[in-house]
């Protein structure tokens, strides 16, 4: 095993997590975030350096959560942690989604230098903790913000939804082209973004959405 890769038995999802990590560390880490710090994001009310931010946490989350002891309950689904979630439900002035944005700015004022160096410690350690996460027992791991538990693989899946879509946000802030993730990566965040979204829509909706533009409805956004 070389080193920064992963031994041979993981979990299928570490693979496509840990590419999908490292390319949205480069995004965060580049000299157009540094130029555009305090400019406000593609996420209205967020500012560029807030955003990557946000985006760099998702590897560090990983990073910690699964370097703490296994949860002592029981975890629930993947889908309903979104049925759960506060912000899924929440609007653009909801005070869940406020606190998100200005906590992501307050992290943003020790700035750009301390955010790369905290890039890459992270990716540094990331191999071994996904290595590790193979072999939790119990599998599950605390939610603490929310006070559920969510198997590794579930929990890997979030984490990767959100390096996904907030590295398109992030390019988009930056004028920069989208990262392309590995496929196995983006059939992950698809199934889980197409699973909400029936919920939210019903499922005549997401067909009509995928087959019928001319009976497609306005919007069928997972969130």
């Amino acid at each position: 095993m070389s080193a920064g890769s992963l031994p041979d038995v993981v979990l299928p999802v570490a693979d496509p997590f840990l590419a999908s990590a490292r390319l949205a560390g480069e995004l965060v880490v580049s000299a157009e975030v540094a130029r555009r710090w305090d400019d406000e994001s593609a996420c209205a009310g967020m500012s560029t350096g807030g955003l990557a931010h946000h985006l760099a946490a998702q590897a560090g989350t990983v990073v910690r959560l699964l370097g703490a002891a296994p949860a002592d309950q029981a975890p629930i689904s993947i889908e309903e942690h979104y049925r759960r979630a506060a912000w899924v439900g929440s609007g653009f002035d909801g005070e869940v989604n406020v606190a998100i944005r200005t906590g992501a700015d307050r992290e943003a004022e020790g700035g750009y230098d301390a955010l790369v160096a905290r890039v890459r410690l992270d990716l540094e350690s990331l191999p071994g903790t996904l290595a590790a996460g193979a072999v939790r027992a119990p599998d599950a791991v605390l939610i603490p913000w929310q006070g559920w538990a969510l198997t590794t693989h579930d929990f890997l899946v979030t984490r990767l939804m959100e390096i996904v879509v907030h590295a398109d946000d992030l390019a988009v802030s930056l004028d920069a082209p989208t990262p392309q993730f590995p496929k196995a990566a983006v059939r992950l965040v698809l199934g889980l973004l197409t699973s909400v979204a029936v919920e939210r829509h019903g499922q005549t909706m997401l067909v009509r959405a995928l087959s019928r533009p001319d009976r497609a409805p306005g919007s069928v956004s997972a969130f």
